[in-house]
């Protein structure tokens, strides 16, 4: 994003994601196969040229389900479905670049249309939240990944049927801790230079916060709070699934958070808005 005065996107930027490496759901725990349907994805900003990352859930063989913001701009894209995507655990070559015996699967990123759209109801231009709008993206994958499992989209208008506190569970592969970094050594640009950790597939549990708010129509609000119990999600989350608590059911995609900690809330875009929900099978009936 170019302005992220007001909000943090949480796609980590791969430039940045070799300084100090990067990881995981903060304050989570190792997967350990509970959600084989979630991968890491890299997407290039030109031919050749990876530029970002996130993560993203897989809802049927071909189909991925991320963020807008992550598939905007893309001109590839790749997947990852190890638990542990480290260099150590998979024989990367050009890690993070993929290439032969990377295990990726290539794809082709897609962006919902109104994402960032004037036509929100919040109006237009970059302030919150309409910088995010309809943040909704998926990645057609040009080999099918077969799972026992995969990644379930809600029923049109399900989060508006949820009570404040009801359980979410998170999954994704962002980064996990701040590295404690000399000021006169940080690298440039921030927010990315303090984090790391390893590249590993994390849960861990959350809670809505309050389901009716003023943009509840458009987005989960969800606690990041780990001196209260729950995870939370930060750079190299987005797109990332959050799902109804012990079910396969995603409810909304990782957008954003309101502040470089990655602490207090972060919002994710809706999936079971019935216009998203119809975008998204769309790409299914394919």
């Amino acid at each position: 994003m170019k302005k992220i005065t007001l909000a943090f996107v949480l796609t980590l930027v791969l430039a940045f994601s070799l300084i100090g490496s990067a990881g995981a759901i903060t304050n989570g725990e190792p997967d350990n196969g509970r959600h084989p349907y979630v991968g890491l994805l890299v997407f290039d900003y030109a031919p050749g040229l990876p530029g970002w990352r996130c993560s993203g859930a897989l809802i049927s063989p071909t189909v991925v389900l991320t963020a807008g913001h992550c598939t905007d701009g893309a001109v590839a894209a790749r997947i990852w479905m190890y638990e542990d995507v480290t260099y150590d655990a998979v024989p990367y070559p050009l890690y993070p670049f993929g290439g032969a015996g990377s295990g990726a699967v290539e794809g082709t990123a897609y962006t919902n249309p109104k994402y960032r759209s004037d036509e929100n109801p919040y109006g237009g231009g970059n302030g919150l939240p309409a910088f995010s709008y309809r943040d909704n993206g998926i990645v057609i994958l040009d080999e099918p990944i077969y799972l026992d499992e995969y990644a379930q989209l809600p029923t049109a208008g399900l989060v508006d049927e949820l009570k404040n506190k009801t359980a979410i569970d998170f999954v994704g592969y962002g980064v996990q801790y701040q590295e404690k970094i000399p000021g006169n050594e940080l690298p440039q640009p921030p927010p990315y230079y303090r984090w790391g950790g390893p590249r590993i597939r994390l849960y861990a549990p959350s809670e809505i916060v309050s389901g009716k708010f003023v943009h509840s129509p458009e987005y989960l609000r969800l606690a990041l709070n780990p001196g209260g119990g729950s995870g939370g999600t930060c750079f190299g989350d987005s797109g990332g699934p959050d799902l109804l608590g012990g079910t396969n059911i995603v409810l909304g995609v990782n957008s954003y958070v309101t502040n470089i900690n990655c602490a207090g809330v972060g919002y994710s875009a809706r999936v079971d808005i019935p216009e998203v929900l119809e975008w998204i099978e769309g790409f299914m009936e394919d």
